[in-house]
């Protein structure tokens, strides 16, 4: 059985030795002090490791069950989820004036790097709860707040997103789903939603769905949606529950992993909905979420790698097979471990350099929204806006792709649900799809988010990474293996830039033809700029002192690696979007 360790030395060394967070000019940050966070982690740690990842593996193999439409979640989980919701974690950076702790997004962040890796399946649940949670508190009423923001912030009641139909996906302007409105202000919600992750479910008393339809009479495409609120029971004026809704599971979803959570089928047939912002507004309600939403999504990628990580780690240092070419390492045994073996230490820190890389990326990212949340700071939700098709793409990408590694340095045993390094492939695969697949995400990347604020927004990230490499070039110890490289790579990022605006303009399949590299390209150079800060941070600890040597020193060495092995990637997908779109579009449809 797979095991997991919360990584919360690492983790502490994100939040405070590389992004300074208790220094940093952001209200609620001033409270985050290494005592402070050490206690959080330690607590969070806890249940991550004692509760949920023990029910991973029982997630996997039972799956959720519908009987006379009632989804039955796997043994453990209902005692899990109420452990949880007594500990005051579904809560954890909720408004305090409807019962949450308002703490600020890095620290759900950090928190929720290791539940995922636990047991991502399970944490879905207190995932999906937490971006309808934000889409209420942001566009609701304050009656709708009050109704139903304080339960859903207890964890007594849940929440999900309803986008997705049979006949649309990504085009949401097809929908069908109408909302009837009716005389006492309500709408009748009728149509079918499919995937709807924790769509239904035994964990709490009541699900609050949003669900995306249109009012009869409205503006075709995306711009006649609107956002309603459509909770599985109706809710009475003292906060009591009333009658069951028009609303049911009409089936769950076979699915390759994460067999944990409820996907549904959810049929709406003249459910009582009720709006939520402006009618026709819907997307715009949706969108408020979405940063957050997608960003969780690339810490989920990086998350599963972690924790798929650790045990190959482990099997590596036990496993016994050949001989160290250089001489013998455990002469006492039949065989030296594998670890001693150069293609599975490429193997390993293939893995350990993404992980430890993409944690600084994802938690930057986290400082980001709370920077344009807490301080109104339009520059930061610009600058997260540009960076979540990236962190989502990029990041579920090569997460799955470390699974894999994982799941490669097992060998045979990797192939076994036994050693359960399987699941944590099967479980990372979807990452790479749901909340807008990754090729939309370097479409969006590329057709909206480099234009966007007339370009200013992307050449304030160029900006800052000269700005950073500027102020740190006097420092020799890292010059040379990491402020060097990151220049080159930036430099590859900008060319790239450079031949949309000047090719896309003639032929925009040139431009979109080289999105998905671009994106690529755009997260070894964040992946790159996070590495340079970890190895200033970690040469400043051993010029101080620092009393375990061995970790700091393992830092400079493991960004070493990224920036020496991964990083030159960037030339790669230069030239491949230099191409152009000539020879992706070559193909008549008909001849594939």
């Amino acid at each position: 059985m797979p095991t997991y360790t919360p990584p919360i030395k690492d983790i502490q060394f994100v939040l405070h030795d590389v992004l300074g967070i208790s220094d940093r000019d952001i209200p609620g940050y001033d409270e985050l002090d290494r005592e402070f966070t050490q206690a959080i982690l330690d607590e969070a740690g806890k249940v991550a490791s004692e509760i949920l990842a023990p029910l991973n593996a029982v997630g996997d193999h039972e799956g959720c069950t519908l009987e006379n439409g009632v989804v039955r979640t796997p043994k453990g989980f209902k005692e899990a989820y109420d452990q949880m919701r007594e500990g005051g974690w579904t809560g954890v950076d909720a408004d305090p004036e409807y019962g949450g702790q308002g703490m600020p997004n890095i620290v759900l962040t950090a928190t929720g790097e290791m539940f995922s890796s636990a047991n991502m399946a399970f944490q879905m649940y207190n995932g999906l709860t937490h971006g309808a949670m934000s889409a209420i508190h942001a566009h609701g009423s304050e009656e709708q707040k009050q109704t139903y923001l304080t339960k859903m912030i207890s964890g007594d009641w849940g929440g999900t997103m309803n986008l997705t139909e049979p006949q649309c996906g990504t085009d949401l302007g097809l929908i069908r789903t109408k909302a009837e409105p009716q005389d006492d202000g309500s709408y009748k919600i009728t149509g079918q939603k499919i995937w709807i992750s924790s769509g239904e479910h035994d964990l709490t008393d009541n699900i609050i769905h949003l669900v995306l339809a249109k009012i009869p009479g409205g503006p075709d495409g995306v711009k006649g949606i609107s956002l309603f609120i459509v909770p599985k029971f109706m809710v009475n004026d003292d906060g009591s529950l009333g009658e069951r809704n028009s609303l049911s599971c009409g089936g769950l979803e076979e699915k390759m992993g994460i067999h944990g959570n409820a996907t549904c089928v959810m049929n709406y047939d003249g459910a009582t909905g009720f709006l939520i912002g402006e009618v026709n507004k819907g997307m715009r309600a949706m969108f408020t979420m979405m940063n957050e939403a997608r960003l969780s999504v690339g810490l989920q990628g990086y998350a599963q790698g972690e924790v798929a990580y650790q045990n190959a780690l482990g099997f590596a240092r036990d496993r016994l097979q050949g001989r160290d070419v250089t001489g013998t390492k455990n002469p006492d045994g039949p065989a030296d471990p594998i670890i001693v073996h150069p293609d599975v230490r490429r193997n390993l820190m293939d893995q350990k350099s993404f992980v430890e890389g993409a944690r600084a990326f994802v938690y930057w990212g986290a400082t980001l929204i709370d920077e344009g949340h807490r301080k109104q700071d339009a520059d930061a939700e610009a600058m997260i806006s540009l960076l979540i098709p990236v962190i989502k793409g990029f990041l579920t990408d090569k997460g799955f792709e470390t699974t894999v590694l994982a799941q490669q340095t097992l060998g045979g045993s990797g192939f076994t649900r036994e050693w359960g390094l399987e699941q944590y492939v099967r479980d990372a695969r979807i990452a790479m799809i749901y909340e807008g697949t990754n090729g939309v995400q370097s479409l969006d990347l590329v057709g909206r988010k480099l234009g966007s604020n007339g370009g200013k927004t992307i050449m304030a990230f160029f900006d800052l990474v000269k700005a950073f490499i500027k102020e740190n070039e006097s420092n020799e110890a890292i010059k040379a293996e990491f402020l060097d490289p990151l220049k080159a790579a930036s430099k590859d990022l900008q060319a790239a830039g450079m031949y949309f605006m000047s090719e896309g303009m003639k032929n925009p399949m040139n431009a979109l033809s080289g999105s998905y590299d671009f994106m690529l390209m755009f997260g070894h150079v964040c992946m790159g700029l996070g590495w340079a800060k970890s190895a200033i941070a970690a040469q400043s600890a051993l010029d101080n002192g620092a009393s375990d040597k061995d970790f700091y020193e393992s830092k400079l060495v493991t960004g070493r690696y990224y920036m020496q092995r991964h990083l030159p990637m960037t030339a790669t997908h230069l030239a491949r979007i230099t191409s152009g779109g000539e020879t992706v579009m070559a193909l008549d449809a008909a001849n594939f």
